[in-house]
């Protein structure tokens, strides 16, 4: 997911795809404005509102337990709702397991959440993220696949509130150490055990031997085809074979031997590089500087918190990527950071001293979530993955080994992935208008790239390197900022969602995009009492994929759109085209995650449109099967009376029985991550940055905070008024102890 798009956190995001590729979707824009047409009213009939304790989890995909029999949806749909709180249907219990701050050893202090707390190398990050679940042995000392009682979360921390780390809020200009020395360490993974209590509830173990956090400082190695390229070589790794921490973790992926990938999303934005960078390295049209602009550094541009104007120490220096050292490959300097960024990333959360590899061969881009397709012994892995940046791509990576069974418990899971993901083939997707596709391989070989005349490409290092370039020179589509992508369980069709676009116009102008069959909305929306904003696909929507023959390693599919976001009372036959109900309607999704012991896919949304109605959310859904819908055709005016029609292929249409709210966040909040315990009886989910929006000027005016929760629904220090929002992780069940959802 995104780190949220609120307003003011527009670095997240970058727009640096100037290509002429064709677009499935156009550009999103950070922000959109709010809401409008036809809304439903607010309430909370049918749910728990958790006002004292809520929360759990969802997450997981694990890949080891055999999805379950048919089940059905059988609770009853949560309502939208703008309260601080916790919303769950009737029946579930949420608790809060695991927040910012919380310590992971026995020797680190209680948090005392006053902005005064330090020591994050060993606590919570911030901003929980995506999350997966392994299994322990009832004694805690071995991995089990099917543990339902113990076990292990890991979990991203995506990115930070930063105002709230400090007492008094950030230090404009030059960041001192004391701010800086938290911030970094915020970032990354958290791995912390957990385990049901006396009472059968799930807690955290605060001095667990597997307690560990992965921050942007944590020693990793370059792993696959980049591993030893000039383009990785740094004045930390002179050989270019190791890297140095990881860093806006966003989506997870849960390997098939059981291990844990976390994907490096907008991480651009963390450097920097001096006014004169582009001269230094030999003018606008040299290699590095339009391998920079296409990934977003433009030269000059400031840095998301200036960590690099805390001082000459290596820890800082390194977030200034500007060439200063005399080297010709790098190695004197910082000049090559930022290619050592923007991978999927692989961990062994079971043993501490395990390498941590950044898998190269998957290429390098803003990374999702990483899913794998349908294993079948003796035939290849393929792994699906999403390029969450305005424009940009949706990819799949197909390894050179074949699947072995005996795999699944390997004695070694990172040799396992060293196996799978560090040979193979990586392709980018480009989509047709009769519903039809193809996955181009991205290969040196391939004249569109070898003849590229935007940039040179030396070798196949090269084009994983820079994949958003190759994948320009292929011609691929271009997406609505593909999101989360995730893998149906039983049919393996491949699910991503494109969260929103306001750039999406009838009639387009300069960057703007047309409509198209897979794009095929434009429509105008207003917060409440204000005035209708600029028309563009404004709720996104959720695009599905089956590959030919159902192979993995296929090189064409068939899609259809699984859901269009949409307000219930919106225009059905141009807004609202898959007839959303009031217990069914949302806006920007994002997290996707299926469920491999119920079959049912969640949903969440990370949204700005519809957050005048009703905070983020999470739908729990039960879809068919790519093409078991229909066609719509959308008639448009243009404004010099001529008409355009649009046909676009529209999955059928949820009923009460294939859809429903389950879940809906405090103030201000995304919410995002989901696992579960391999019984399917108890789901994790991340509630990430509630309350976020805060300026410097009211950090110490709790009056001003937008959010209280977790503290207002009894979980840690503060109160209901007076503490400062956290991200947490909570842990959700069924009161009569079934499967989630059922």
């Amino acid at each position: 997911m995104t780190a949220s798009l609120r307003p003011g956190a527009d670095s997240h995001h970058e727009d640096s795809n100037t290509s002429n590729n064709p677009s499935i979707s156009s550009l999103i824009d950070t922000r959109l404005s709010r809401r409008g047409v036809l809304r439903m009213g607010v309430g909370t009939a049918g749910a728990a509102v958790m006002g004292s304790f809520a929360l759990t989890a969802c997450g997981g995909g694990g890949g080891d337990a055999a999805v379950a029999a048919d089940y059905k949806l059988g609770f009853t749909a949560v309502e939208k709702s703008l309260l601080d709180v916790v919303a769950v249907p009737s029946g579930y219990t949420a608790n809060v397991i695991y927040a910012l701050g919380d310590p992971l050893t026995s020797g680190t202090a209680a948090y005392k959440n006053d902005g005064t707390d330090t020591d994050f190398d060993n606590r919570a990050g911030d901003h929980h993220d995506g999350m997966e679940y392994f299994g322990l042995n009832a004694a805690g000392t071995a991995r089990d696949a099917n543990g339902s009682s113990r076990g292990l979360l890991v979990m991203n921390h995506e990115a930070i509130t930063d105002q709230f780390l400090h007492a008094a809020g950030t230090t404009s200009g030059t960041r001192p150490a004391s701010e800086t020395d938290k911030e970094i360490p915020a970032h990354g993974v958290s791995i912390v055990e957990v385990a049901k209590n006396g009472a059968g509830a799930f807690v955290y173990s605060q001095g667990s031997a597997y307690n560990r956090r992965i921050t942007p400082l944590t020693p990793v190695t370059l792993s696959g085809p980049v591993k030893g390229n000039a383009l990785v070589k740094t004045l930390y790794s002179t050989n270019g074979q190791a890297a140095r921490g990881t860093i806006n973790n966003c989506g997870t992926g849960y390997t098939p031997w059981g291990s844990f990938l976390t994907g490096e999303e907008n991480w651009a934005g963390y450097f920097t590089r001096v006014s004169g960078d582009d001269t230094a390295r030999g003018g606008a049209t040299a290699k590095s500087v339009v391998s920079l602009k296409r990934y977003g550094r433009t030269a000059g541009a400031a840095s998301r918190h200036g960590w690099e104007t805390t001082g000459s120490a290596d820890q800082y220096r390194r977030w200034n990527i500007s060439q200063t050292g005399v080297s010709s490959d790098g190695s004197d300097d910082y000049r090559n950071e930022l290619n050592t960024f923007g991978y999927i990333v692989e961990i062994d959360p079971y043993v501490k001293t395990a390498a941590i590899r950044k898998r190269t061969g998957l290429g390098r881009f803003a990374h999702e979530s990483a899913s794998f397709g349908k294993l079948t012994a003796g035939k290849p892995l393929a792994v699906y993955m999403g390029d969450d940046s305005q424009g940009e791509y949706m990819y799949k990576f197909v390894s050179t080994a074949l699947w072995a069974t005996a795999d699944a418990n390997p004695s070694d899971r990172i040799a396992t992935g060293d196996k799978y993901l560090d040979s193979g083939k990586l392709y980018v997707a480009r989509f047709a208008a009769d519903g039809s596709g193809s996955w181009i391989e991205l290969n040196i070989s391939n004249s569109a790239i070898a003849g590229y005349a935007t940039y040179a490409f030396a070798d196949q290092a090269d084009v994983l390197v820079n994949a958003r370039l190759a994948a320009d020179a292929v011609g691929a589509t271009k997406m609505d900022r593909p999101e989360w992508c995730a893998v149906h369980p039983t049919t393996g069709e491949i699910y991503y969602t494109l969260t929103n676009n306001s750039n999406r116009k009838l009639e387009p102008t300069g960057t703007q995009f047309g409509l198209d069959a897979a794009n095929p909305r434009s429509y105008q929306d207003a917060k409440i009492g204000g005035s209708l904003g600029a028309a563009g696909n404004i709720n996104g929507h959720i695009v599905r994929m089956a590959e030919a023959g159902g192979e993995s390693a296929a090189t064409s599919f068939t899609w259809d759109v699984y859901l269009f976001g949409a307000e219930a009372g919106a225009d059905l036959a141009k807004v609202n085209l898959s007839a959303l109900t009031a217990s069914q309607d949302f806006s920007s999704p994002d997290g996707l995650w299926f469920s491999r012991s119920s079959g049912f896919c969640f949903i969440q949304t990370d949204d700005g449109s519809y957050t005048d109605v009703t905070n983020c959310m999470m739908l729990i859904g039960k879809p068919g099967t790519v093409g078991d819908g229909t066609t719509a055709t959308l008639n448009y005016t243009k404004a010099d009376s001529s008409t355009v029609a649009v046909t676009t292929r529209v999955g059928a249409k949820p009923t009460v029985d294939t859809l429903r709210r389950f879940l809906v966040g405090p103030k201000d909040c995304e919410i995002t991550g989901c696992s579960e315990t391999p019984d399917g009886k108890t789901v994790f989910v991340n509630i990430q940055h509630p309350g976020e929006t805060i300026s410097k000027a009211n950090i110490t005016d709790p009056s001003k905070f937008l959010s209280h929760w977790p503290a207002n629904a009894g979980y840690g220090a503060g109160g209901t008024t007076t503490a400062r929002p956290r991200s947490a992780t909570v842990v959700i069940t069924k009161n009569d102890g079934g499967v989630i959802g059922t």
